[in-house]
This record gives structure tokens, C-alpha cells and sequence, in this order.
């Protein structure tokens, strides 16, 4: 696609992250010219993104792509795709529970589904994973609404709440068992709309309340962490994850402003400044299975409420709900986020890579 042909895109803020969003006719349905495309809008690989869109940082260098759903009481498809900083990989290999935020008001914008005079029911099937997430966005006059009272840590002011509830039909965990020996060291495998690696922090010499920057510069750290990563891959089914950004391994710890947990996330190897939907409710969903990691340091709440996962900018309210079918344990999650529109318009590619 030449770079004169400007393409119809709309940057939102979903939840703590932000990205380009898309009309999935508007971009080209082949995997590699569609890589090829967001590299040179997003303007990796680069590590300051200088000449595209992304923010030099794993979270505001996200694409969504919405299209209308063929599927049978699913309102749109939504495609994911995580465009590496610095390095030429676009990945599709996990979805992102922020930009989904965003998703229900983005579909209503571009028409593909039809405002309500109040509130707006939208079904989204999030393609990465095959689950089905479903919302209601205000709409009074058939307008989106952006402004609210609703806060979210990591996320400044005020913005209307969106609720989104995801229900996964996989068991939690991938590879049936509680606990496993990875790499050395014993971690929970677990996916509750995101695959995650959970590792006692102590066990990797960490206190687990650094800052992401002090947990970054630890060359030793981000070593031990990707290769726990990389052996925890292929058990969760993903395959060879050398050149893919899940699953996500956090590390735990006891609480310390109140909540149910202490998280620090590697997303892969830089660290996440808050923590994304999806990661908090698989991390809330697996701390209520008796004898996984971080399970004895947790502090939970009784099973209505939700579960407070701390992160490096605050706390992430992840309301779960777990069960034991068959031997197998599964999840679901409720959660509430914001959105907000920042620019519709045209966006041009650079010329080449």
C-alpha cells in the first residue's frame, strides 16, 4: 500500500494503553502485507517509533482491528496485534483486554454497530483467543459518551466507565496441573483470557515493590525471566515464543496498600507500569485455585468481591469467578475500564521499511 494512500484510522486510549484502530476492509486481510503495513504506521523497528504513530513502549504500540462479525449473536471480530518497538514482529498471539475497551465505542463510531438512544449492547468475539466479550456503551442521542466520574490507576482524570465481561470456555490451566517445575524454578501456568507464568518474587531475589525501571536495568533478571519464558511456552501450547510477547511472567509478593496481591509484570522484557485486564484476571482467577504460586501470600476478599491485584501505578480491581468441572478448573471475568477517542483521521505509512 503506498504511503500517498492515506488509511482511515482512529487513535484511542483503552484502559492503560494505547493504539491504532482499524476497519478491518480498510487494511489488507493477508498476515504479512498487513505486518508489513503496521510496522511502517507505527514506525518500527524502532526504539523511539520517530517517524509512525507508537510511543516507544510496548503499551502504546498496539493495533486493533474491528470488522463486522458473520458469527450468530456476535456483534464484531476484534483482531489484536502488538507491533514489537524494536524489533520487525507483529504478533497475534495473545489479545489485549485494554484496547478492548475501546473496541465497543470504536465499532459504534464507524457505523458497524447502531447506536441506542441510551446505551449501546455491543458482542465482540476477540479473535486472538476465540472468546466472547460482551459490554454496554452509553450512547445517549446515539452519540458514544467519553466523559464520566469513572477513574482508573495509571490513567489520569476522570473518563465514563465501560464494563466488560470476557467468559473463557478453556480450563485455566493449560497444562492441568497446579504447579510445575520451570526452568529451575516453580511457577503456575494460567490463562484466564491471557496465558501468564506466575514465579514467587523472592525466589528470583526480588522484593517484588521496584520500580519497572530498577527491575529493567537487572540484566540477570530479564535473563532469567525470558528463559522461563521460553521454557514455559511450548507447555502452554504456544509453541516456540522466542519471537512473541506471551505468555507474560509475573513476579509475586505479599500486599502492600491494601489489595490481595503484589504484582510486577514482564511484557516480555520490559515491565508493565500498571497491569492489562486480562493479565489481572488471570493472575485473580489463579490465586483462588488452593496451592498455586503466590496463592499462600495472597489476601483475598470472599469470592463476590474483587480481587485487588497491586501493580507499580496502584491497584487493578479484577472481579473473577472460578469453578471445578470434570477435575479441570475454569474462569470468567468481569471488569471496569475507560476509553477515550484521541484523533480520527487518515494515517500515513512511511514508504518502506
Amino acid at each position: 500500500m503506498a504511503a500517498t494512500d492515506g488509511i482511515r484510522c482512529m487513535l484511542m486510549r483503552g484502559g492503560t494503553s494505547k493504539g491504532a484502530y482499524f476497519v478491518a476492509d480498510d487494511v489488507p486481510a493477508d498476515p504479512d502485507e498487513r505486518a508489513d503495513l503496521m510496522l511502517r504506521i507505527m514506525g518500527s523497528p524502532d526504539p523511539t517509533q520517530i517517524d509512525g504513530l507508537g510511543g516507544a513502549h510496548p503499551l502504546t504500540s498496539k493495533v486493533a482491528i474491528v470488522s463486522a462479525s458473520a458469527e450468530p449473536d456476535v456483534d464484531v471480530d476484534y483482531l489484536f496485534l502488538q507491533v514489537v518497538v524494536d524489533r520487525p514482529i507483529v504478533s497475534d498471539a495473545q489479545t489485549c483486554g485494554n484496547l478492548l475497551a475501546g473496541v465497543g465505542p470504536f465499532a459504534i463510531e464507524r457505523g458497524l454497530v447502531e447506536a441506542r438512544p441510551d446505551e449501546t449492547p455491543v458482542r465482540i468475539r476477540m479473535r486472538n483467543t476465540g472468546d466472547l466479550a460482551t459490554t454496554v456503551i452509553r450512547t445517549p442521542g446515539g452519540v458514544v459518551a467519553y466523559d464520566g466520574d469513572t477513574a482508573i490507576d495509571g490513567v489520569p482524570g476522570v473518563a465514563c466507565a465501560i464494563e466488560l465481561e470476557v467468559g473463557g470456555g478453556s480450563p485455566l490451566l493449560p497444562t492441568g496441573h497446579v504447579t510445575e517445575e520451570v526452568a529451575g524454578r516453580t511457577v503456575t501456568l494460567v490463562d484466564n483470557g491471557m496465558p501468564v507464568v506466575l514465579v514467587r518474587a523472592a525466589e528470583l531475589g526480588v522484593a517484588g515493590d521496584e520500580s519497572p525501571a530498577e527491575l529493567e536495568s537487572r540484566a540477570d533478571l530479564v535473563a532469567t525471566v525470558e528463559e522461563i519464558r521460553r521454557a514455559a511456552g511450548p507447555l502452554m501450547g504456544l509453541g516456540d515464543v522466542a519471537a512473541q510477547t506471551v505468555p507474560k511472567v509475573f513476579l509475586l509478593s505479599a500486599p502492600r496498600a491494601g489489595g490481595a496481591i503484589a504484582t510486577r509484570a514482564f511484557i516480555p522484557t520490559r515491565v508493565h507500569t500498571s497491569i492489562g485486564v486480562l493479565m489481572a484476571a488471570s493472575v485473580a482467577a489463579a490465586l483462588r485455585i488452593p496451592g498455586t504460586v503466590g496463592s499462600e501470600l495472597a489476601v483475598l476478599p470472599d469470592a463476590a468481591s474483587a480481587t485487588l491485584v497491586e501493580h507499580p501505578t496502584g491497584v487493578f480491581p479484577a472481579r473473577v469467578s472460578v469453578e471445578e468441572r470434570d477435575g479441570a478448573w475454569y474462569g470468567t471475568s468481569v471488569s471496569e475500564r475507560t476509553a477515550r477517542k484521541i484523533f480520527d483521521g487518515t494515517v500515513f505509512p512511511r514508504p518502506r521499511l
